[in-house]
């Protein structure tokens, strides 16, 4: 009797587990796919980072030298880290005005009354825009001869002689840091909409029956009930600030009309991302190198937004 129930127990055991495979078959068509796309790519790269591949010579003169590629980066190549600074110039000045202004601009819109999915509407298209058709507009309308920014200023006095926007370092970082303004300022627009739906309409009507005016309302109800967007908001802007690529380069890339120097003139326009794209693909095939400049500018993302984070968190514990 003993043998028999010892093999129902087996029986059922092993019908159990047949059964218990079954997830596993579920999951396996993402870890494979993940494994595939994403972790091999990863760790291939990484070990690209440590040899002097050019990415010319064929797989079997690949060259393993350690830690070479990132001696050289963090310690002799100044052009990373003037990439660096440009990156982090662009997001210190547009990312405070698109959050600021995003949420000025909402808190007007969602008490207006009228056409206000219209002007919803015009404020999100330039953010659906693709960013080589914004990087062409721009660098038809800076253009020095025949943009029509230039031609307005002579029109109306302001200068005697058209200015060279994409020809100067500094009028160069303007006009890529007003288009980063213009081309997300309707996603913020959108969040902080969505954000004021939730804050309930009795907070804002006792404030008025107590006095409130509408700063004090935007300054003590408004901006704290915000916070949580708004930190998501900054966190998400560095990430993605730092891995700005399309909108300098259509315009300093040799496309759009803007100069052939990469990185626009000074390389006052250089950002990481373009950097890597520059050694790795374009001026030279470095793409050992190319894949050391990508972990280097890895290493500054999470240095970054971990400080970031722990601010923002830090300050709301307060």
């Amino acid at each position: 009797m003993e043998v028999m129930s010892n093999a129902k127990n087996n029986t059922a055991y092993l019908k159990r587990k047949k059964y218990n495979i079954w997830p596993y078959l579920f999951l396996l068509p993402f870890f494979a796919l993940y494994t595939a796309f994403f972790a091999y790519p990863t760790l291939y790269s990484f070990y690209i980072s440590l040899t002097d591949w050019d990415g010319v010579a064929g797989i079997n003169k690949m060259k393993f030298v350690g830690l070479a590629n990132y001696i050289r980066l963090f310690t002799r190549d100044t052009l990373f880290y003037k990439s660096l600074f440009n990156t982090l110039l662009f997001m210190v000045l547009y990312i405070p005005v698109v959050i600021f202004g995003g949420l000025v601009l909402a808190v007007l819109l969602y008490k207006l009354k009228s056409n206000r999915r219209l002007f919803q509407t015009l404020n999100v298209l330039p953010y659906i825009t693709t960013p080589a058709a914004i990087g062409v507009i721009f660098a038809f309308m800076f253009d020095w001869s025949t943009g029509i920014i230039n031609k307005i200023l002579v029109a109306s006095g302001l200068v005697q002689e058209g200015i060279n926007w994409l020809g100067i370092g500094s009028t160069a970082r303007f006009v890529v840091i007003l288009m980063l303004i213009w081309k997300n300022f309707g996603y913020y627009l959108i969040i902080y909409l969505a954000g004021l739906s939730t804050i309930p309409e009795e907070l804002t009507e006792a404030a008025l029956v107590d006095g409130a005016n509408e700063r004090q309302i935007f300054f003590k109800i408004t901006t704290p009930y915000l916070r949580p967007i708004t930190q998501f908001l900054i966190i998400t802007s560095i990430t993605g600030g730092l891995q700005l690529f399309d909108e300098p380069m259509v315009l300093f890339g040799g496309s759009g009309g803007g100069p052939f120097l990469i990185g626009g003139p000074d390389r006052s326009c250089l950002t990481g991302m373009i950097y890597f794209y520059d050694r790795a693909f374009k001026s030279t095939t470095f793409l050992g190198y190319g894949a050391a400049i990508t972990y280097g500018i890895f290493i500054f993302i999470v240095l970054l937004s971990f400080i970031s984070s722990r601010l923002l968190y830090r300050e709301e514990e307060r």
